[in-house]
């Protein structure tokens, strides 16, 4: 396992702050609520801190969500696996499109498919399979795209180079 260093631990706790304090900015589609945040802050996580860091980060995050009755369960495979898809894109690859792609494909597709047993058997609401698909989509979406002008100003800032030196 890799040394746990201070400055991720620290960003990753700013991250899970910034997640926590702006669930208020959820929008309900169906029985999820679209959380553009969380997917925001899971594309800077896989940019900044890795896979470990990411799903960490994600996990923590939908926890304390949910502990303070600002989520649901729901939270928990969207967000994990849009952030782990993500940051295990970009770490091989070291290309910020393919980062969204992952949180995009990770949330949309896969976190989407990986939610309907939890609302299946955990929740008790019965849905068809690709339920939650659109809704995970949407919310991924518009957390990719703030997070692609983010990362944009970083990068024309050259704060991003700084920071991943």
């Amino acid at each position: 396992m890799k040394k746990i260093t201070t400055k991720k631990l620290a960003i990753a706790g700013l991250l899970i702050a910034i997640g926590v304090i702006c669930s208020p900015l959820a929008i309900p589609v169906g029985a999820s609520k679209c959380f553009p945040v969380q997917h925001l802050i899971n594309i800077l996580a896989a940019v900044f801190l890795g896979p470990f860091y990411g799903f960490t980060m994600a996990f923590i995050t939908s926890l304390l969500r949910l502990a303070a009755g600002m989520g649901t369960l729901l939270a928990f495979p969207g967000s994990i696996c849009g952030a782990l898809l993500s940051a295990i894109l970009y770490k091989h690859s070291k290309n910020l499109p393919l980062a969204y792609i992952g949180e995009l494909a990770g949330t949309g597709i896969i976190g989407a498919l990986a939610a309907y047993p939890i609302a299946l058997f955990v929740m008790g609401k019965e849905t068809a399979i690709f339920a939650y698909a659109i809704p995970f989509a949407i919310s991924s979406a518009g957390g990719t795209i703030i997070a692609i002008f983010l990362v944009a100003a970083l990068k024309h800032t050259h704060a991003l180079d700084k920071f991943l030196r």
